[in-house]
């Protein structure tokens, strides 16, 4: 490990070359891709779905739930690059564009002047 964070488009490659490796482009659709990732951040929510908020906050703070996250966030992620790259969706281009169109739908309310204004 250098240190260095990984890089979205090469973890894009590494899981377009898995599969295909695998021979699993047949298997890769866009639909069923899209079921995948669904099930998985299902699979996310079901970490959460008995625990009172201040449980979930404290998620990671236990070995084993921090691990179980970890990975189900991995999955949604992997399913959601795998989508993209079958659709040729930039998916950082695509995040983007929707936080500046969310940005002018909900524009930022007035704040009051606070203690420094004057």
């Amino acid at each position: 490990m250098t240190g260095q964070p990984p890089d979205l488009a090469a973890l894009q490659r590494r899981l377009v070359d898995f599969a295909a490796a695998r021979d699993w482009q047949p298997f890769h659709t866009p639909k069923n891709l899209a079921s995948a990732l669904s099930v998985e951040a299902a699979e996310l929510l079901e970490i959460f779905q008995w625990l009172t908020p201040e449980q979930a906050s404290a998620v990671m703070a236990d070995p084993g739930s921090a691990h179980r996250v970890r990975d189900e966030v991995a999955d949604v992620l992997a399913y959601l690059l795998q989508f993209c790259a079958v659709l040729e969706i930039d998916v950082l281009e695509a995040l983007a564009a929707k936080i500046d169109r969310n940005e002018e739908r909900f524009p930022r309310p007035d704040r009051p002047a606070g203690p420094s204004a004057g």
